[in-house]
């Protein structure tokens, strides 16, 4: 009887420890989402900044500026490396990605009609990305196609001069950064749907 008592005790200790062990796993990855999200989050700020900066330093002396040049003409930490546009399209995911990993159980606090809404709002928001990131992908390949026939190699320093010739944008800008925006949008959509149908399975 009481080598039984002895295993019964030894089970339950051990599914304690198991427990135990599974929930500083869980606050450890906890942490390094949350130190990740950080870094992601300063690093945005910091480009962002410095981006604006530059760009309305130069709308003020030359009454001009190309949108999101600075970001991808300035290469990080020296000539050669990547440009600071990469840098922001992936700390813009993983960022994301860290928000949705710390936050995702708060998806399940939410009315169904308000998921309903986001659902449609973020897949509105997907479909636009995914035009934008086709549309500026045509016209970055399409400028790289013209230069390439008259002998000319430019990758990134090309401008479209519409709708406004003061402000012209660069594709290899717009085209990252919608990228960005579609693999988003669409995660986002994707965990909004899951949860959804999970609560209808349940």
């Amino acid at each position: 009887m009481n080598f039984i008592i002895k295993i019964i005790k030894l089970g339950v200790s051990s599914d304690i420890m198991r427990s135990s062990l599974q929930k500083n796993d869980e606050k450890r990855a906890r942490t390094i989402f949350l130190v990740v999200f950080y870094f992601c989050a300063t690093t945005m700020f910091l480009i962002t900044f410095y981006s604006l900066y530059v760009s309305i330093e130069e709308y003020l002396s030359t009454g001009k500026v190309v949108i999101g040049e600075v970001l991808v003409n300035t290469e990080f930490p020296f000539p050669g490396l990547a440009k600071l546009i990469t840098y922001l399209m992936i700390v813009t995911v993983v960022g994301w990605y860290c928000v949705t990993k710390l936050g995702a159980d708060k998806v399940n606090t939410i009315s169904e009609s308000l998921k309903s809404i986001f659902q449609l709002i973020v897949l509105a928001i997907m479909v636009i990305s995914l035009y934008e990131f086709i549309y500026n992908f045509v016209i970055w390949n399409s400028f790289i196609t013209v230069d390439a026939i008259n002998g000319i190699i430019r990758l990134d320093d090309i401008n479209v001069p519409y709708p406004n010739a003061n402000t012209p944008w660069n594709p290899v800008f717009a085209t990252k950064m919608s990228l960005s925006a579609l693999l988003i949008s669409a995660h986002g959509f994707y965990i909004i749907s899951r949860h959804k149908s999970q609560e209808k399975i349940v």
